[in-house]
């Protein structure tokens, strides 16, 4: 009690003595003070300059064969299937994590992986490495066992129907865009339990599909995620290609050659296949619009009050289906011929292709911060997918490590590997698309006149891609 006002007295010098106290482990917010505005504009012009320098150097389709032939040790058809067996039972594995793991979205793995390691994580490895999904995805193994179930005793690509040409890819774009809209719209697209539920029930439907018309006729056209991995894969300097061996053995030899080369050696596709690629590209990109003060208050929020994906899916809804018919809108009026054509007489002026890479490249810029920090979260949960307290790797106790956002020289080196992203997939886009071009019978200067709307168009959304990337956003 003696001792009561001499602690008062201590305790009243520091009540008047205040100082500063940051409430969060990182540091405060800033602004990066970087010239974001010439950015944009030079990332525009950059574009334009590719264009003409590509029309004044490449004028024969002779220059088309740049590619380099170098071969690696091949795989087999037997060892694929087993890898494939092997990624069913990861697929059966994660869903049950997700019914019977933690609640906790960034503990339970299958949510951390499904959005980061294989959504994102797995685009990035198939545009270094090529098409290696289609190779070792679970659905080789799913049908193998589907062929040995009871009245389903067949080869492999027999079906009970022959999948309608007329359908081409429009499963795939239907599928993409549920894909598309419970990542960006559904309230709850981390819940584990939601995402095991919805897994099953698509793999129900690609069972189905296989059954009805084959796996080969599925899988090249209708299944979504087989169909994007296909097309990230032609940007990789890796090409797999099946060869037939002695005694009727198949394998697979991958072929490296120069980046975004395979995409010259494509045919034309259908509508279906230019609606797939735009609604790939308009989906990522609503997804950084939907979070910009623009679009906050185009429907009529305070970006300063996120109110919430609940309250957001009606309108984000509407929004991201109108984004899909904008692009659409602007792809029919750069390449009008091919919509006045039919189905089986496209004229190929290669500036759907040209797309692709646009695609990837605003894919990685997009989610690149995000997939930096959520990988680890990814790894950490694998240490106790279930839940029950174990350290399988011996990581459950590490700490996700996000500073690196909140530093300006790291927030400043993210940004210009996201910049640099964007404008190197534009350059390949311009690059593509005159090559592919002269592959017409025209003349010079109608292959230029032909190609000034869609490079115009390319600098147009080189310019909204670095806008979205460095405008503030509500979320």
């Amino acid at each position: 009690m003696k001792s009561g006002p001499r602690y008062f007295l201590i305790s009243s010098v520091f009540t008047l003595t205040p100082t500063f106290c940051l409430g969060h482990a990182g540091q405060r917010g800033f602004v990066m003070l970087l010239p974001t505005d010439l950015f944009i504009l030079g990332g525009g012009i950059v574009v334009a300059l590719t264009f003409l320098f590509v029309v004044l150097m490449a004028k024969s389709p002779a220059k088309l064969n740049a590619h380099v032939a170098i071969q690696t040790s091949p795989s087999s058809a037997n060892q694929l299937t087993i890898w494939s067996r092997l990624t069913l039972i990861l697929l059966i594995f994660f869903i049950f994590c997700g019914f019977f793991g933690s609640r906790d979205p960034l503990e339970n793995p299958l949510p951390l992986i499904l959005w980061m390691g294989w959504w994102v994580g797995w685009t990035f490895v198939t545009a270094l490495l090529g098409d290696f999904w289609n190779l070792i995805h679970p659905w080789h193994a799913l049908d193998e066992v589907l062929r040995k179930l009871p009245g389903l005793r067949h080869s492999e690509n027999s079906a009970g129907y022959l999948y309608p040409p007329w359908l081409g890819y429009w499963p795939s774009v239907f599928l993409f865009y549920i894909f598309a809209w419970i990542e960006l719209i559904h309230p709850s697209p981390m819940d584990p339990e939601f995402l095991g539920t919805g897994i099953i029930i698509y793999m129900m439907l690609v069972s189905t599909g296989m059954i009805l018309f084959g796996k080969e006729a599925w899988l090249s056209k209708a299944e979504p995620f087989c169909v994007f991995f296909r097309m990230v894969g032609w940007l990789s300097p890796v090409k797999w290609q099946k060869e037939n061996q002695r005694n009727s053995v198949m394998i697979f030899l991958p072929k490296i050659q120069w980046p975004c080369m395979q995409l010259l050696e494509l045919p034309t596709i259908p509508k279906s296949g230019t609606a797939f690629i735009l609604l790939v590209l308009s989906t990522v990109s609503f997804d950084g619009l939907s979070k910009t003060f623009w679009w906050m208050a185009l429907i009529g929020e305070n970006p300063l009050e996120y109110p919430g994906r609940t309250v957001l899916m009606l309108p984000n809804t509407a929004g991201m289906l109108s984004t899909f018919l904008i692009f659409l809108l602007f792809y029919a009026l750069t390449q009008i011929k091919i919509f006045e054509s039919t189905e089986d007489d496209l004229m190929d002026t290669g500036f759907v292709f040209s797309i692709i890479p646009i695609a990837f490249g605003y894919h990685f810029a997009h989610y690149l911060p995000n997939f930096l920090v959520d990988i680890q979260y990814a790894f950490i949960s694998l240490s106790d997918p279930l839940d029950l307290g174990w350290n399988l790797l011996g990581i459950k106790d590490w700490q996700v490590r996000s500073s690196f956002l909140t530093h300006h020289e790291s927030v400043v080196i993210i940004w210009y590997l996201q910049i640099t992203g964007i404008v190197l997939a534009h350059i390949a886009a311009v690059i593509i698309a005159h090559l592919k071009t002269l592959k017409n019978d025209a003349g010079q200067r109608t292959i230029i006149l032909s190609q000034i709307p869609s490079t115009l168009l390319m600098i147009a959304y080189t310019v909204l891609g670095l806008w979205l990337l460095s405008t503030p956003i509500a979320a």
